[in-house]
Parts: structure tokens; sequence; C-alpha cells
């Protein structure tokens, strides 16, 4: 389906509560001046965590509803380019992902490569500063999803990873709150580095010493609607605690 004019959409857009959610990967939808809106792939590679990430976007509404804050939700597909990712990092358009060749960024010319920063990567950072300009003292808890395996890899034990660069003023209470949750294996900095030079978090909090948060949940624990609103549900009131 072709992506919508606006690259990102705002839910609770008049909400002030201090805390906005934002989700990178919110979407697998390809615009159709992309790839002929497919990317050249089948739509049974287009609803795998290759595109997105599952289940994130119900997680992040469900939170934006619960706290009473703004969300902020891609409208593009991070194959088409990478919302999470800085502009000079070799990940920004992926040519393959865990083992699928994405045909239609193979051989990726500059032009097409300037032409999706300037239509879908810049806007949607500028969107997200615009709306972060507005409170006074924002905390970004940004939302995503990982696969519970990839090809040729382990399983990844952790239900919920809890990521962060130097500063832990919201991941640290957090993470100790989980802790304190039975049933859950809590990752710190896993399945992946909450250290990336550029991305999201580095870009709009870190570099401006705003409080922040990644919260990556398996998507097998929220594939499902029950699921998103069973995690949404668990993290609203820890989120209110760790950001006190």
């Amino acid at each position: 389906m072709p992506v919508r004019a606006n690259p990102y959409e705002t839910l609770c857009p008049g909400q002030k509560s201090g805390t906005v959610i934002v989700c990178d990967h919110a979407s697998n939808e390809v615009p159709s001046e992309v790839g002929n809106g497919s990317l050249g792939l089948p739509p049974e590679e287009m609803r795998r965590h290759i595109a997105y990430d599952i289940g994130a976007a119900g997680v992040a509404a469900g939170l934006s509803r619960l706290l009473g804050a703004p969300a902020f939700l891609s409208k593009f597909s991070r194959l088409v380019i990478d919302a999470n990712r800085d502009e000079s990092d070799p990940t920004l358009i992926m040519q393959i992902s865990d083992g699928t060749i994405i045909p239609a960024n193979r051989n990726l010319t500059r032009s097409e490569r300037e032409r999706r920063l300037a239509s879908y990567h810049r806007p949607y950072h500028d969107g997200l500063e615009s709306l972060l300009s507005e409170i006074a003292d924002p905390v970004l808890v940004s939302v995503h999803s990982f696969a519970p395996r990839l090809k040729g890899f382990k399983i990844r034990p952790w239900h919920v990873g809890v990521l962060f660069g130097r500063d832990d003023r919201v991941a640290k209470p957090l993470v100790e709150l989980l802790k304190l949750e039975k049933g859950i294996c809590v990752g710190v900095n896993q399945p992946y580095s909450g250290q990336l030079p550029g991305d999201t978090l580095n870009r709009h909090a870190a570099q401006k010493g705003r409080r922040h948060v990644l919260l990556e949940i398996r998507s097998d624990e929220i594939a499902t609607e029950e699921g998103q609103e069973k995690w949404a549900e668990r993290f609203a009131p820890l989120i209110q605690r760790a950001t006190r």
C-alpha cells in the first residue's frame, strides 16, 4: 500500500504529560514511488520483522493512551530507509536483512538515496524534534520489538530489553522495577547496545541532555492486540514511577 503523504503520525498531539513515546519502526508501508511499492519483495517478506517492528506500534499507542502522552510513529518501512539510523550509517538502507535480499535497494543510486532522505528520513526527524521542543523537559521513551531468533543464531532469552547510553536516569530505575515483576527475563542493553551514534535517542535525547530509554520487547510477546495491550498496561505504571 502507498505510504501516506506525511511520513509520520502523531497520536494525542495535544497532550503535554512530559513523556513522548516514539516508534521508529511502526510501519511496513512502502511508498508507491519506491520499488513499485513493494521493494521487489513478496507480501510475506514485508510481514516479517525485517520490514518493521512487529507489535511495537500497538504498544506505543497503548502507552500513549494510558500515560496521556503524545506518540510519534513512522509511516514507512525500515527497508525504505531506517528512521533509527544516522544518515552516515551503512545500514541506513539495507540491501540484505536476516538472509533476505532487498531487490530495490541493490545498486541504489546516489540520487535515489538522497530522495529517500529528503522525503522520509529528514521530515521524520524534523517532526519529532518539533514535537519535543513544545514540551518542557521531555522524557523520550522509544518502543521497539526484536525477533526471538535470527537465522543462524541462538534463541534470545529476554522478554524485554532496556537500552540506554551513558544516561541511565530512566533506565536504571526501570530495570530495577522490571526485575520485581514475576516471570520476566530482562536484558540490560540487550539484545542490542543502547549506544548507537546518530540513532533517534542519541540525536534527540542524549545529545540534548533529555532523559530517555529504549524498550525492546520480544515480538512473539506482542504479535497480537491482546499482547500489545498487556505489555502497555504493564509498562505504563513502571514508566510513570521511573520518570518521577
